[in-house]
């Protein structure tokens, strides 16, 4: 039997995913590093670095800011108007705090979002929520 040290009794951290359809912004990578710095703030997250790649001209981008915490990071289709988000935070530090400050920016018309607690036996039951 291999030794895989304490399992914890709680969450170690919640992951939040969320797609976001028809959205806006998504070609520039320009601005989008300082909105998920603010994304981190909002979460009380400590940003350590930021970075992002612009894929060329109209064809979308990634961009991450890593945290003490863990990591925010969005890549984007424009040709399929959407973006996929992630927000990991470890410790008591809510994702969803952050989420607002990226569903302002990129406005999307659809999106879909779930969290899921991380590190622990269980854990992958997640929450799914759909707004219109």
């Amino acid at each position: 039997m291999i030794d895989c040290g304490t399992i914890p009794d709680s969450a170690l951290g919640k992951h939040l995913i969320a797609d976001f359809f028809g959205a806006a912004h998504l070609v520039n990578a320009d601005d989008v590093g300082k909105v998920l710095v603010a994304a981190a703030n909002a979460c009380r997250a400590t940003v350590l670095e930021s970075s992002s790649h612009d894929f060329g001209e109209r064809a979308g981008f990634t961009s991450v800011v890593l945290l003490a915490e863990s990591h925010i990071s969005v890549h984007t289709w424009p040709e399929h108007d959407y973006a996929a988000i992630d927000i990991f935070m470890c410790g008591d530090l809510d994702p969803l705090t952050g989420l607002d400050v990226l569903r302002s920016y990129f406005n999307p018309r659809h999106e879909t979002v779930q969290v899921l607690e991380r590190g622990y036996p269980g854990a992958f039951a997640p929450h799914v929520s759909q707004a219109v």
